[in-house]
Protein backbone atom coordinates (compact mmCIF):
# COMPACT_ATOMS: atom_id res chain seq x y z
CA UNK A 1 0.00 0.00 0.00
CA UNK A 2 2.79 2.44 0.65
CA UNK A 3 4.16 1.74 -2.68
CA UNK A 4 0.73 2.29 -4.15
CA UNK A 5 0.40 5.76 -2.47
CA UNK A 6 4.10 6.58 -3.52
CA UNK A 7 3.59 6.16 -7.10
CA UNK A 8 0.13 7.58 -7.76
CA UNK A 9 1.27 10.32 -5.75
CA UNK A 10 4.32 10.85 -8.45
CA UNK A 11 2.18 10.10 -11.01
CA UNK A 12 -0.71 13.02 -10.08
CA UNK A 13 2.46 15.38 -9.49
CA UNK A 14 3.75 14.48 -13.09
CA UNK A 15 0.26 14.83 -14.95
CA UNK A 16 -0.08 18.62 -13.33
CA UNK A 17 3.82 19.47 -14.26
CA UNK A 18 3.65 18.14 -17.65
CA UNK A 19 -0.11 19.60 -18.39
CA UNK A 20 0.77 23.06 -17.28
CA UNK A 21 3.96 23.26 -18.92
CA UNK A 22 2.65 22.10 -22.22
CA UNK A 23 -0.37 23.99 -21.51
CA UNK A 24 2.35 27.36 -21.79
CA UNK A 25 3.48 26.46 -25.16
CA UNK A 26 0.06 25.64 -26.30
CA UNK A 27 -1.80 28.70 -25.26
CA UNK A 28 1.20 30.94 -26.39
CA UNK A 29 1.15 29.25 -29.92
CA UNK A 30 -2.00 30.05 -30.14
CA UNK A 31 -1.83 33.73 -29.02
CA UNK A 32 0.16 33.84 -32.33
CA UNK A 33 -1.65 32.14 -34.80
CA UNK A 34 0.42 28.80 -34.80
CA UNK A 35 -1.47 26.05 -35.49
CA UNK A 36 -1.11 23.29 -33.04
CA UNK A 37 -1.53 20.03 -34.78
CA UNK A 38 -1.69 17.04 -31.30
CA UNK A 39 -2.00 18.33 -27.48
CA UNK A 40 -0.70 14.87 -25.40
CA UNK A 41 -0.62 13.99 -22.10
CA UNK A 42 1.56 11.32 -21.88
CA UNK A 43 3.51 10.02 -24.94
CA UNK A 44 1.53 8.15 -27.69
CA UNK A 45 4.09 5.85 -29.41
CA UNK A 46 2.13 3.36 -31.45
CA UNK A 47 -1.12 4.72 -29.92
CA UNK A 48 -2.91 6.60 -27.44
CA UNK A 49 -5.68 5.41 -24.61
CA UNK A 50 -7.92 8.43 -25.58
CA UNK A 51 -7.69 11.28 -28.27
CA UNK A 52 -10.52 13.77 -29.56
CA UNK A 53 -10.64 16.36 -32.06
CA UNK A 54 -12.97 18.70 -33.75
CA UNK A 55 -13.81 17.08 -37.42
CA UNK A 56 -16.64 18.25 -39.27
CA UNK A 57 -17.90 20.39 -37.25
CA UNK A 58 -18.80 17.65 -34.33
CA UNK A 59 -16.40 16.62 -31.45
CA UNK A 60 -14.98 12.97 -32.45
CA UNK A 61 -13.80 10.88 -29.91
CA UNK A 62 -11.47 7.35 -30.26
CA UNK A 63 -9.88 4.95 -27.53
CA UNK A 64 -6.83 2.49 -28.00
CA UNK A 65 -6.20 3.95 -31.36
CA UNK A 66 -3.59 4.30 -33.64
CA UNK A 67 -1.81 7.70 -34.62
CA UNK A 68 -4.13 9.63 -37.31
CA UNK A 69 -2.46 9.08 -40.80
CA UNK A 70 -0.09 11.91 -41.79
CA UNK A 71 -1.61 14.64 -45.05
CA UNK A 72 0.82 13.40 -47.55
CA UNK A 73 2.24 10.06 -49.35
CA UNK A 74 5.63 9.37 -49.00
CA UNK A 75 7.87 7.61 -51.80
CA UNK A 76 11.18 6.73 -51.99
CA UNK A 77 13.56 6.87 -54.97
CA UNK A 78 17.49 6.63 -56.28
CA UNK A 79 18.32 9.42 -57.69
CA UNK A 80 21.16 9.60 -60.56
CA UNK A 81 24.14 9.03 -58.26
CA UNK A 82 22.01 5.58 -57.11
CA UNK A 83 21.68 7.65 -54.05
CA UNK A 84 18.23 7.17 -51.92
CA UNK A 85 16.02 10.16 -51.79
CA UNK A 86 12.35 10.75 -49.96
CA UNK A 87 9.36 12.57 -51.63
CA UNK A 88 6.43 13.83 -49.69
CA UNK A 89 3.54 14.47 -51.59
CA UNK A 90 0.79 16.12 -50.46
CA UNK A 91 -2.75 14.50 -50.02
CA UNK A 92 -5.49 16.30 -51.65
CA UNK A 93 -7.39 16.62 -48.63
CA UNK A 94 -10.81 17.23 -50.32
CA UNK A 95 -10.91 13.35 -51.55
CA UNK A 96 -11.35 12.28 -48.11
CA UNK A 97 -14.16 11.35 -46.09
CA UNK A 98 -15.23 14.45 -44.81
CA UNK A 99 -15.08 12.78 -41.46
CA UNK A 100 -12.10 12.02 -41.50
CA UNK A 101 -9.53 13.42 -39.30
CA UNK A 102 -7.50 14.53 -41.73
CA UNK A 103 -9.93 17.43 -42.77
CA UNK A 104 -9.54 18.91 -39.84
CA UNK A 105 -7.12 21.52 -39.19
CA UNK A 106 -8.01 21.63 -35.20
CA UNK A 107 -5.62 20.28 -32.19
CA UNK A 108 -6.05 16.82 -31.51
CA UNK A 109 -5.90 16.30 -27.46
CA UNK A 110 -5.28 13.11 -26.49
CA UNK A 111 -4.16 11.37 -23.29
CA UNK A 112 -1.19 8.46 -24.11
CA UNK A 113 0.32 5.48 -22.59
CA UNK A 114 3.72 6.07 -21.78
CA UNK A 115 3.33 8.09 -18.24
CA UNK A 116 6.92 9.94 -18.41
CA UNK A 117 6.43 13.29 -20.58
CA UNK A 118 3.83 14.53 -23.14
CA UNK A 119 3.99 16.93 -25.67
CA UNK A 120 2.89 19.54 -28.14
CA UNK A 121 3.07 19.13 -31.79
CA UNK A 122 3.19 22.68 -33.12
CA UNK A 123 3.35 23.16 -37.20
CA UNK A 124 6.70 23.80 -38.49
CA UNK A 125 8.42 23.24 -35.61
CA UNK A 126 11.62 20.58 -35.25
CA UNK A 127 11.08 19.43 -31.90
CA UNK A 128 11.45 15.74 -30.09
CA UNK A 129 8.59 14.71 -32.77
CA UNK A 130 11.10 14.88 -35.60
CA UNK A 131 8.56 15.46 -38.14
CA UNK A 132 10.98 15.80 -41.08
CA UNK A 133 8.06 15.51 -43.60
CA UNK A 134 5.73 18.45 -42.82
CA UNK A 135 9.58 20.67 -42.79
CA UNK A 136 9.47 19.51 -46.32
CA UNK A 137 6.90 21.24 -47.75
CA UNK A 138 7.07 25.33 -48.16
CA UNK A 139 6.04 27.52 -45.15
CA UNK A 140 2.60 28.32 -44.09
CA UNK A 141 1.72 31.68 -42.84
CA UNK A 142 0.34 29.31 -39.52
CA UNK A 143 3.62 27.41 -38.98
CA UNK A 144 5.77 28.10 -36.74
CA UNK A 145 9.02 28.67 -38.43
CA UNK A 146 6.78 31.62 -40.65
CA UNK A 147 6.97 33.51 -37.57
CA UNK A 148 9.27 36.01 -35.98
CA UNK A 149 11.69 35.24 -34.02
CA UNK A 150 10.72 37.00 -30.84
CA UNK A 151 6.69 35.44 -31.40
CA UNK A 152 8.98 32.26 -31.04
CA UNK A 153 11.35 33.49 -28.57
CA UNK A 154 8.03 34.06 -26.42
CA UNK A 155 6.33 30.10 -27.58
CA UNK A 156 9.80 28.43 -26.52
CA UNK A 157 10.13 30.32 -22.99
CA UNK A 158 6.58 29.86 -22.23
CA UNK A 159 7.02 25.82 -20.51
CA UNK A 160 9.00 27.00 -18.61
CA UNK A 161 7.64 30.35 -17.45
CA UNK A 162 4.17 28.67 -16.36
CA UNK A 163 5.92 26.00 -14.50
CA UNK A 164 6.79 29.02 -12.26
CA UNK A 165 3.81 30.52 -12.22
CA UNK A 166 2.52 26.74 -10.95
CA UNK A 167 5.37 26.69 -8.03
CA UNK A 168 4.45 30.52 -6.99
CA UNK A 169 0.72 29.58 -7.06
CA UNK A 170 1.14 26.60 -5.08
CA UNK A 171 3.37 28.53 -2.51
CA UNK A 172 0.47 31.16 -2.16
CA UNK A 173 -2.09 28.77 -1.22
CA UNK A 174 0.23 27.04 0.94
CA UNK A 175 1.50 30.13 2.60
CA UNK A 176 -2.03 31.48 3.05
CA UNK A 177 -3.63 28.54 4.45
CA UNK A 178 -0.94 26.79 6.68
CA UNK A 179 1.46 29.74 6.76
CA UNK A 180 5.17 28.70 7.74
CA UNK A 181 7.09 27.62 10.67
CA UNK A 182 10.62 26.63 11.03
CA UNK A 183 12.87 26.25 13.93
CA UNK A 184 15.21 28.92 14.26
CA UNK A 185 19.26 28.64 14.98
CA UNK A 186 18.85 30.37 18.26
CA UNK A 187 16.45 28.14 19.83
CA UNK A 188 18.42 25.15 19.13
CA UNK A 189 21.78 27.13 20.44
CA UNK A 190 19.76 26.61 23.90
CA UNK A 191 20.79 22.99 24.19
CA UNK A 192 23.43 22.64 21.55
CA UNK A 193 23.79 20.55 18.63
CA UNK A 194 24.75 16.80 18.43
CA UNK A 195 26.86 15.28 15.77
CA UNK A 196 27.99 12.25 13.60
CA UNK A 197 31.05 10.83 12.93
CA UNK A 198 31.31 12.96 9.68
CA UNK A 199 30.83 16.31 11.52
CA UNK A 200 33.32 14.86 14.39
CA UNK A 201 36.09 14.70 11.74
CA UNK A 202 35.06 17.80 10.52
CA UNK A 203 35.66 19.21 13.86
CA UNK A 204 32.07 19.98 15.56
CA UNK A 205 31.38 18.63 18.72
CA UNK A 206 28.60 17.74 20.47
CA UNK A 207 27.02 20.80 22.57
CA UNK A 208 28.49 23.31 19.92
CA UNK A 209 26.05 26.31 19.04
CA UNK A 210 26.00 27.45 15.30
CA UNK A 211 26.97 31.42 14.92
CA UNK A 212 27.40 31.69 11.37
CA UNK A 213 28.12 29.87 8.28
CA UNK A 214 30.87 31.75 6.48
CA UNK A 215 30.09 34.65 8.09
CA UNK A 216 26.14 34.85 7.60
CA UNK A 217 23.61 34.08 10.23
CA UNK A 218 21.47 31.41 9.15
CA UNK A 219 18.02 32.08 10.51
CA UNK A 220 16.53 28.71 9.91
CA UNK A 221 18.14 25.89 11.57
CA UNK A 222 17.35 23.20 8.87
CA UNK A 223 19.12 25.23 6.53
CA UNK A 224 22.07 25.23 7.70
CA UNK A 225 23.55 22.01 6.44
CA UNK A 226 22.40 23.41 2.88
CA UNK A 227 24.05 26.47 3.73
CA UNK A 228 27.21 24.39 4.05
CA UNK A 229 26.89 22.61 0.71
CA UNK A 230 25.03 25.59 -2.05
CA UNK A 231 27.42 28.31 -0.73
CA UNK A 232 30.91 26.20 -0.30
CA UNK A 233 31.47 27.28 2.69
CA UNK A 234 34.96 27.32 4.59
CA UNK A 235 34.00 28.29 7.41
CA UNK A 236 31.37 27.83 10.73
CA UNK A 237 31.66 29.56 14.05
CA UNK A 238 30.37 27.85 16.46
CA UNK A 239 29.97 28.63 20.16
CA UNK A 240 32.00 25.67 22.82
CA UNK A 241 32.33 26.06 26.24
CA UNK A 242 31.72 29.86 26.25
CA UNK A 243 34.20 30.55 23.28
CA UNK A 244 33.89 30.95 19.77
CA UNK A 245 35.52 28.64 17.55
CA UNK A 246 36.26 28.78 14.11
CA UNK A 247 35.81 25.38 12.10
CA UNK A 248 37.72 25.23 8.94
CA UNK A 249 35.71 23.01 7.15
CA UNK A 250 37.85 20.50 4.55
CA UNK A 251 38.27 21.11 1.03
CA UNK A 252 36.22 18.37 0.06
CA UNK A 253 33.92 18.80 2.71
CA UNK A 254 30.91 19.32 0.13
CA UNK A 255 31.97 16.23 -1.57
CA UNK A 256 31.98 13.74 1.54
CA UNK A 257 28.40 15.86 2.75
CA UNK A 258 26.88 15.17 -0.95
CA UNK A 259 28.13 11.19 -0.56
CA UNK A 260 26.41 10.74 3.07
CA UNK A 261 23.75 12.29 2.36
CA UNK A 262 22.70 11.89 6.12
CA UNK A 263 20.15 14.44 8.33
CA UNK A 264 22.02 13.44 11.10
CA UNK A 265 25.16 15.35 10.15
CA UNK A 266 24.41 18.23 12.73
CA UNK A 267 20.94 18.25 14.45
CA UNK A 268 19.52 19.37 17.69
CA UNK A 269 19.11 17.79 20.46
CA UNK A 270 16.68 17.82 23.41
CA UNK A 271 16.15 16.83 26.89
CA UNK A 272 14.12 13.75 27.07
CA UNK A 273 10.88 14.35 28.29
CA UNK A 274 7.95 11.29 28.29
CA UNK A 275 5.25 12.25 25.94
CA UNK A 276 3.43 8.42 26.23
CA UNK A 277 4.54 4.77 26.09
CA UNK A 278 3.89 2.12 23.55
CA UNK A 279 2.33 -1.16 23.82
CA UNK A 280 3.93 -3.36 26.24
CA UNK A 281 6.82 -0.94 27.47
CA UNK A 282 8.76 -1.67 30.25
CA UNK A 283 9.21 1.70 31.35
CA UNK A 284 5.33 1.96 31.87
CA UNK A 285 5.64 -1.14 34.10
CA UNK A 286 8.08 -0.10 35.83
CA UNK A 287 6.35 2.87 36.81
CA UNK A 288 7.59 5.53 34.59
CA UNK A 289 5.33 8.58 33.90
CA UNK A 290 4.18 10.74 31.48
CA UNK A 291 6.01 14.01 32.16
CA UNK A 292 9.14 12.40 33.38
CA UNK A 293 12.36 13.95 32.27
CA UNK A 294 15.40 10.90 32.19
CA UNK A 295 18.09 12.09 32.64
CA UNK A 296 20.40 9.18 33.30
CA UNK A 297 21.03 5.15 33.55
CA UNK A 298 22.72 4.13 36.00
CA UNK A 299 25.36 5.65 37.01
CA UNK A 300 25.96 7.60 33.73
CA UNK A 301 24.42 11.02 32.98
CA UNK A 302 21.84 11.11 29.71
CA UNK A 303 20.85 14.25 30.05
CA UNK A 304 20.10 14.98 26.62
CA UNK A 305 17.65 12.03 24.14
CA UNK A 306 20.21 11.80 22.04
CA UNK A 307 22.53 10.73 24.47
CA UNK A 308 20.28 8.44 26.37
CA UNK A 309 19.64 6.77 22.40
CA UNK A 310 23.72 6.33 22.43
CA UNK A 311 23.71 4.90 26.24
CA UNK A 312 20.90 2.49 25.96
CA UNK A 313 22.63 0.45 23.64
CA UNK A 314 25.53 -1.28 25.70
CA UNK A 315 23.15 -2.93 28.87
CA UNK A 316 20.61 -4.54 26.16
CA UNK A 317 19.15 -7.95 28.41
CA UNK A 318 20.04 -6.36 31.85
CA UNK A 319 18.78 -5.17 34.68
CA UNK A 320 18.83 -1.35 34.81
CA UNK A 321 18.04 2.24 36.72
CA UNK A 322 16.82 4.75 35.06
CA UNK A 323 17.07 8.03 36.81
CA UNK A 324 14.23 10.45 36.38
CA UNK A 325 12.64 13.69 37.55
CA UNK A 326 8.96 14.06 38.36
CA UNK A 327 7.89 17.38 39.68
CA UNK A 328 11.47 18.23 41.52
CA UNK A 329 12.19 15.28 42.56
CA UNK A 330 14.94 12.78 41.21
CA UNK A 331 13.49 8.76 41.28
CA UNK A 332 15.17 5.36 40.31
CA UNK A 333 13.24 3.17 38.26
CA UNK A 334 14.42 -0.16 38.04
CA UNK A 335 13.74 -2.51 35.20
CA UNK A 336 15.04 -5.54 32.62
CA UNK A 337 15.90 -3.79 29.57
CA UNK A 338 14.82 -6.54 26.44
CA UNK A 339 17.02 -7.49 24.15
CA UNK A 340 15.97 -4.80 21.63
CA UNK A 341 17.13 -2.21 23.68
CA UNK A 342 14.29 0.14 23.69
CA UNK A 343 12.20 1.00 27.14
CA UNK A 344 8.59 1.78 25.37
CA UNK A 345 8.82 5.65 25.31
CA UNK A 346 7.63 8.56 23.00
CA UNK A 347 9.86 11.75 23.37
CA UNK A 348 7.77 14.51 23.72
CA UNK A 349 7.73 17.20 20.61
CA UNK A 350 9.77 19.88 19.78
CA UNK A 351 7.01 22.11 20.93
CA UNK A 352 7.92 21.21 24.21
CA UNK A 353 11.19 22.27 23.99
CA UNK A 354 11.44 25.32 21.63
CA UNK A 355 9.47 28.21 20.50
CA UNK A 356 9.33 27.54 17.19
CA UNK A 357 8.86 30.75 14.47
CA UNK A 358 5.64 30.86 13.12
CA UNK A 359 4.36 32.96 10.41
CA UNK A 360 0.25 33.16 9.13
CA UNK A 361 -0.35 35.09 6.09
CA UNK A 362 -3.49 36.51 4.77
CA UNK A 363 -4.00 35.74 0.93
CA UNK A 364 -2.64 39.37 -0.13
CA UNK A 365 0.28 38.76 2.38
CA UNK A 366 0.96 35.32 0.84
CA UNK A 367 1.56 36.62 -2.72
CA UNK A 368 4.96 38.26 -2.22
CA UNK A 369 6.11 35.84 0.16
CA UNK A 370 4.95 32.82 -2.58
CA UNK A 371 7.25 35.26 -5.28
CA UNK A 372 10.21 35.25 -3.05
CA UNK A 373 10.23 31.56 -1.82
CA UNK A 374 10.17 30.54 -5.48
CA UNK A 375 13.00 32.72 -6.38
CA UNK A 376 14.70 30.87 -3.38
CA UNK A 377 13.72 27.59 -4.69
CA UNK A 378 15.26 28.32 -8.37
CA UNK A 379 18.59 29.98 -6.87
CA UNK A 380 19.43 27.30 -4.77
CA UNK A 381 17.92 24.15 -7.58
CA UNK A 382 20.19 26.21 -10.13
CA UNK A 383 23.53 26.16 -7.82
CA UNK A 384 22.94 22.31 -6.69
CA UNK A 385 23.08 21.84 -10.47
CA UNK A 386 26.46 23.73 -11.14
CA UNK A 387 27.72 21.31 -8.44
CA UNK A 388 26.68 18.44 -10.56
CA UNK A 389 29.00 19.65 -13.41
CA UNK A 390 31.98 19.88 -10.90
CA UNK A 391 33.63 16.85 -11.08
CA UNK A 392 35.44 17.30 -7.05
CA UNK A 393 32.29 17.25 -5.43
CA UNK A 394 31.17 14.08 -7.11
CA UNK A 395 27.58 15.57 -6.59
CA UNK A 396 26.68 13.49 -10.02
CA UNK A 397 27.07 10.62 -8.11
CA UNK A 398 23.73 11.40 -5.85
CA UNK A 399 21.75 11.77 -9.47
CA UNK A 400 18.52 10.10 -9.11
CA UNK A 401 15.78 9.21 -11.77
CA UNK A 402 12.51 8.19 -11.11
CA UNK A 403 12.82 5.82 -8.34
CA UNK A 404 14.14 8.79 -6.39
CA UNK A 405 11.89 11.14 -7.03
CA UNK A 406 9.03 8.59 -6.20
CA UNK A 407 10.74 7.94 -2.53
CA UNK A 408 10.35 12.00 -1.65
CA UNK A 409 7.34 11.52 -1.36
CA UNK A 410 5.48 10.72 1.82
CA UNK A 411 4.00 7.30 3.05
CA UNK A 412 0.72 8.61 3.47
CA UNK A 413 -1.35 11.00 1.32
CA UNK A 414 -0.81 14.71 3.15
CA UNK A 415 -2.04 17.31 0.95
CA UNK A 416 0.04 19.86 2.22
CA UNK A 417 2.80 18.15 1.50
CA UNK A 418 1.92 16.72 -2.09
CA UNK A 419 1.56 19.87 -2.99
CA UNK A 420 4.97 21.39 -1.48
CA UNK A 421 6.46 18.95 -3.40
CA UNK A 422 4.57 19.64 -6.75
CA UNK A 423 5.94 23.18 -6.29
CA UNK A 424 9.15 22.19 -5.54
CA UNK A 425 9.26 19.74 -8.95
CA UNK A 426 7.93 22.28 -10.80
CA UNK A 427 10.93 24.16 -10.05
CA UNK A 428 13.19 21.32 -10.68
CA UNK A 429 11.71 20.98 -14.57
CA UNK A 430 12.18 24.53 -15.09
CA UNK A 431 15.69 24.95 -14.25
CA UNK A 432 16.26 20.98 -16.17
CA UNK A 433 13.87 22.67 -19.35
CA UNK A 434 16.12 25.99 -19.28
CA UNK A 435 19.65 24.42 -20.07
CA UNK A 436 20.95 25.36 -22.94
CA UNK A 437 20.76 21.49 -24.68
CA UNK A 438 19.03 20.78 -27.82
CA UNK A 439 15.83 18.96 -27.53
CA UNK A 440 15.04 20.75 -24.79
CA UNK A 441 13.60 24.31 -24.64
CA UNK A 442 16.67 25.75 -23.12
CA UNK A 443 18.20 24.13 -26.39
CA UNK A 444 15.80 26.38 -28.95
CA UNK A 445 15.63 29.35 -26.74
CA UNK A 446 19.27 29.50 -27.09
CA UNK A 447 19.10 28.74 -30.81
CA UNK A 448 16.64 31.87 -31.12
CA UNK A 449 18.41 34.52 -29.21
CA UNK A 450 21.34 33.81 -31.71
CA UNK A 451 18.86 34.13 -33.99
CA UNK A 452 17.80 37.76 -32.81
CA UNK A 453 20.84 38.82 -31.85
CA UNK A 454 22.91 37.83 -35.78
CA UNK A 455 19.30 38.06 -37.67
CA UNK A 456 20.88 34.84 -39.31
CA UNK A 457 18.57 31.80 -38.61
CA UNK A 458 19.74 28.65 -38.44
CA UNK A 459 19.07 25.87 -41.17
CA UNK A 460 16.62 23.29 -40.92
CA UNK A 461 19.10 20.70 -41.23
CA UNK A 462 21.26 22.12 -38.54
CA UNK A 463 18.21 22.08 -36.17
CA UNK A 464 17.66 18.80 -37.00
CA UNK A 465 21.21 17.63 -36.21
CA UNK A 466 20.87 19.73 -32.96
CA UNK A 467 17.88 18.09 -32.12
CA UNK A 468 19.18 14.46 -32.78
CA UNK A 469 21.97 15.39 -30.34
CA UNK A 470 20.11 16.67 -28.01
CA UNK A 471 17.88 13.94 -27.96
CA UNK A 472 20.62 11.79 -27.19
CA UNK A 473 21.72 13.81 -24.35
CA UNK A 474 18.82 13.92 -22.54
CA UNK A 475 18.61 9.93 -23.25
CA UNK A 476 21.81 9.47 -22.15
CA UNK A 477 21.14 11.73 -18.55
CA UNK A 478 17.97 9.84 -18.36
CA UNK A 479 19.82 6.64 -18.39
CA UNK A 480 22.67 7.80 -15.95
CA UNK A 481 20.15 8.51 -13.41
CA UNK A 482 17.89 5.57 -13.17
CA UNK A 483 21.30 3.55 -12.97
CA UNK A 484 22.17 5.58 -10.45
CA UNK A 485 19.13 4.88 -8.70
CA UNK A 486 19.21 0.57 -9.53
CA UNK A 487 22.97 0.89 -8.25
CA UNK A 488 21.99 2.00 -5.02
CA UNK A 489 19.44 -0.36 -4.70
CA UNK A 490 21.92 -2.83 -4.61
CA UNK A 491 24.10 -1.07 -2.11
Amino acid sequence: MVILIKVLQFFLALSILIFVHELGHFMAAKAFKVRVDKFYLFFDWGFSLMKVKRVNGKLRWKFFAKPTPEKYTVTEYKDAAGKKQVNYEPIDLSTLDPDDWRTSDSTEYGIGWFPLGGYNKIAGMIDESMDKEQMKQPPKEWEFRSKPAWQRFIIMVAGVFMNVVLAIAIYIGLLSSYGEQYLPTSEVNKYGITVDSLAYEFGFRDGDKILSVNGELVEDFSRVQMEMILADAKTVEVERDGQMVVITLPSDATAKLLSTQDANFISYRTPFMVADFSDGSVAKAAGMEIGDVIIGINDIPTPYYQTFVQEIKQFKDQDITVRVVRDFDTLAIAMHLPEAGVIGVYLAPLSEYFNLETKDYTFWQAIPRGFSKTFTEISDYWKQLKLIFNPSTKAYESVGGFISIGKIFPDTWVWSMFWRLTAFLSIALAVMNILPIPALDGGHILFLLYEIITRRKPSDKFMEIAEYIGLALVLALVVFANGNDIIKLFR
